[in-house]
């Protein structure tokens, strides 16, 4: 059941993949609500789809945060997660 077209509540058709695709980004967010709280200490001012924006002074370990963002949440074990970083004096896209 959804909004259709005419802006009313009516049964609404869907396919499988929209199905799939809609379970795989609620996933990932959670995942990187995971990822959020393990750096918790540190200043995140945002995030873009799979990535945070972190405001850190320039002796902090890139490779520390990658290695924290990456580690795997005790409810979905078995799951291969890395993190990749940037450092830039901006937020830019890499």
């Amino acid at each position: 059941m959804g909004v259709d077209t005419q802006k009313k509540w009516s049964r609404i058709e869907s396919y499988g993949p929209k199905i799939v695709e809609n379970i795989t980004q609620a996933i990932s967010r959670d995942i990187l609500a995971y990822a959020m709280r393990t750096l918790s200490h540190c200043f995140i001012c945002g995030h873009v789809h799979d990535e945070l924006i972190i405001e850190c002074k320039p002796e902090v370990s890139l490779e520390a945060i990658c290695e924290q963002m990456g580690r795997t949440p005790p409810w979905i074990p078995g799951i291969g997660l890395r993190g990749d970083g940037y450092r830039c004096a901006f937020y830019q896209k890499d």
